[in-house]
């Protein structure tokens, strides 16, 4: 009976007792995961008596509430809001819109399964946008209200367009300190647009990290989503620079010149990137230009900026304050500094005022260069410009973390369960939203996030996109094999997505891949919301590579990911090797080899029967065999032009593929392993390619030529 009543108490808080793993059977969830899961969501089931209590006590909650959270509703539908009707039930409903006044609305009764609802139509030319809807039962002397979100349907579909992808880190100018910065990818944006025709430009995400050495290299387990890197800041770019005395101006160029890659016949800038030493000479230049006192003009555009960005950017300025004297991660700070609603926190504040002042100046930069970029891509022709990621989740000792930490479930991890190629599952050490908390603040941190995302780009790419849905917990201590599902609301997550996007005028894409919950796909392509379509993962039911015009329209299509090699070490098996060397493969290096050939032989049999190779399969594949890589050009252009073939409305090509890059950048698996996020922009040599070299690139012009309009 016990076990009974805490699956059903499960399924109230919408927690999963059972999934169907990839090999398609059903798999039961422990209890222990069950009531570890239920605990983080604040449930008490640490006894059978406890269980029956909690799960009575939510039953009354539910039958008792007149509305839900929040309410939303697509424009265009003829579907109405619905609200209980019964004993407790509202008398009058009424709609308060913005800016417009409020006006009664009137109902129709129908009966569901769920029992008598009410359904109430919006009046005519409601715009879109945030409302409010409020219920009265004079008979109880109980009111309750709870936000509207009215949305488009659907986002507009992007004309077809393609564009580059690549890690902006790795991507180094001549001028930039060590890392590919913000100046660069206008820069960037500018020639490819200019000359190339590429309508986008999707970057790695440009999240905020640590504010203190050591700097972690991965952009995905950052320290916010909602503010920016200041790695990513062009030193020489803040306005204050023009205003220097001679003397700071040499004492800038000397940190410059100490963080800049040397590219003399050593070419040491082929060495793994260094984001402490970037960020220590940066940071050392950018105290130089914060000192330096600001116009009338400058000031009232900063004030501005604070206005703007309120107390979530006070809040994150004073973690990053607070960082400086207590390291990176609050979970080992004081105590009474851990909960950012205490009074010791704005004490500190007050204290470290000029600190937090520092770290708020910085997102301003940020803000100021993030719009230059993106005005750059735009100017040259590009009808979309930068398109930005959002990673799934951030660092548990982040400033997000501890900003929303009531937002957050408490001692659980999100991840994913077992599949083909992580037989024991994932732990992304990443902490998950609690759905119902999130859902009673009207989602205000996530709309905080995408609204950031969005505000200076005109695309955003949604990283493992099941987030909007459904996510794998695990709980602390327990192995990534031992989690569940736990579910959000989709139609709420989805239609703040569109909201958020719509109010940008920009395109999502939607990572897709992996295990995908039935009907997630459908959804976000009803909304306009793009999915993932990555080359080396086409393939029909039969396990033959999908031919172009089999491949969905509504994607972004790409030949592979940041976690896959280039194509050049693709080719050549660099990815069994690198694993081999690691003990990361799951069976015999044989058998992973010729798996490895089976597959890239029938897909350059397929590039062959679509005429986009001159050499046959086997000659190549003899080649390979040899190490040659004269063939290396030849199938990464005929690959591109076969993504070219398909009906994808985008298409993505990486960097890293059009100069020929070997390496990859991150080998899931590992952490100290692989130089994981810290490998430079190279050529198929490892030699550094600087952007200042990329319109020479050997192989750019051959790998683009599918996207160009033909000559003469």
């Amino acid at each position: 009976m016990a076990d009974a009543e805490l699956n059903r108490l499960a399924q109230e808080h919408r927690v999963a007792t059972r999934y169907t793993d990839w090999r398609g059977q059903e798999t039961e969830v422990s209890d222990d995961t069950l009531r570890a899961v239920l605990t983080a969501l604040g449930a008490d089931v640490s006894t059978p008596a406890a269980v029956r209590e909690t799960l009575a006590r939510v039953e009354e909650e539910k039958r008792s509430r007149l509305l839900p959270p929040i309410l939303f509703q697509r424009a265009g539908r003829r579907e109405a809001l619905q609200i209980p009707w019964g004993a407790r039930g509202p008398d009058e409903v009424w709609l308060d819109m913005a800016n417009r006044g409020s006006v009664q609305l009137h109902a129709t009764s129908v009966r569901t399964r769920d029992g008598l609802l009410k359904q109430y139509h919006l009046p005519p030319g409601t715009p879109h946008g945030w409302h409010r809807v409020r219920v009265r039962v004079r008979s109880l002397w109980r009111e309750e209200s709870a936000p509207l979100l009215l949305t488009p349907a659907r986002l507009e579909v992007p004309s077809r367009a393609w564009g580059f992808t690549t890690q902006l880190y790795s991507v180094r100018s001549k001028e930039s300190w060590g890392i590919g910065d913000l100046h660069d990818l206008a820069d960037l944006a500018s020639w490819s647009g200019r000359d190339l025709g590429a309508g986008f430009i999707l970057v790695n995400p440009l999240h905020a990290t640590e504010p203190v050495t050591p700097i972690g290299p991965s952009p995905y387990s950052p320290m916010s989503r909602r503010f920016a890197s200041p790695l990513y800041l062009r030193v020489e770019d803040v306005p204050e620079y023009a205003a220097l005395p001679a003397r700071d101006r040499e004492r800038i160029s000397v940190l410059a010149t100490k963080a800049k890659p040397r590219d003399g016949t050593g070419r040491e800038g082929g060495a793994l990137l260094d984001r402490d030493a970037a960020w220590e000479a940066k940071r050392e230049a950018l105290e130089v230009l914060f000192a330096v006192p600001r116009s009338a003009e400058r000031q009232r555009a900063y004030e501005w900026y604070r206005h703007r960005e309120g107390a979530p950017l006070t809040a994150f300025a004073t973690w990053s304050a607070l960082s400086e004297e207590h390291g990176a991660d609050w979970r080992r700070w004081p105590h009474e500094l851990r909960d950012a609603e205490n009074p010791a926190v704005a004490h500190a504040a007050k204290r470290l005022e000029d600190r937090v002042e520092f770290h708020a100046w910085l997102q301003w930069q940020l803000d100021e260069q993030l719009a230059q970029a993106q005005a750059a891509a735009r100017e040259s022709g590009m009808p979309i410009g930068i398109m930005h990621d959002l990673a799934v989740g951030v660092h548990p000792g982040s400033a997000d973390a501890w900003m929303y930490r009531p937002m957050f479930a408490p001692g659980m991890s999100v991840g994913a369960p077992p599949d083909e190629f992580n037989q024991k599952g994932q732990n992304w050490g990443q902490p998950p939203w609690h759905p119902g908390r999130l859902a009673d603040a009207a989602y205000l941190p996530f709309r905080g996030m995408l609204a950031a995302a969005l505000r200076h780009g005109g695309g955003l790419r949604l990283d493992h996109a099941m987030q909007i849905s459904r996510l794998w917990w695990v709980p602390e201590g327990a192995s990534a094999d031992e989690g569940t599902y736990v579910y959000y609301d989709r139609e709420a997550m989805l239609s703040t997505l569109v909201w958020e996007a719509a109010q940008a005028g920009a395109v999502v894409v939607g990572e897709d891949l992996g295990t995908v919950e039935p009907g997630v796909r459908d959804d976000l392509a009803e909304r306009g919301v793009l999915g993932t379509s990555l080359l080396w993962f086409e393939r029909d039911a039969e396990g033959r590579p999908k031919k172009p015009e089999d491949w969905r329209e509504s994607s972004l299509a790409t030949v592979g990911t940041h976690d896959m090699p280039p194509i050049a070490g693709f080719l050549h098996g660099d990815h069994i090797e690198l694993r081999e060397r690691l003990g990361l493969l799951t069976r015999p290096v044989e058998e992973e080899t010729a798996d490895h050939a089976r597959q890239l032989a029938d897909w350059l049999h397929l590039l062959h029967e679509e005429e986009l190779l001159d050499t046959t399969p086997e000659d190549i594949l003899d080649a390979l065999k040899e190490g040659s890589i004269d063939h290396d050009a030849e199938v990464t252009a005929a690959l591109h032009a076969f993504l070219a073939y398909t009906p994808c409305r985008l298409v993505g090509v990486s960097l890293a593929d059009a100069v020929g890059e070997r390496r990859t950048q991150n080998q899931p698996g590992t952490t100290d392993e692989y130089p994981n996020w810290r490998i430079p922009l190279g050529d198929s040599e490892g030699d550094p390619v600087y952007l200042e070299e990329l319109p020479g690139a050997p192989m750019l012009e051959t790998t683009l030529a599918p996207f160009q309009p033909p000559s003469g």
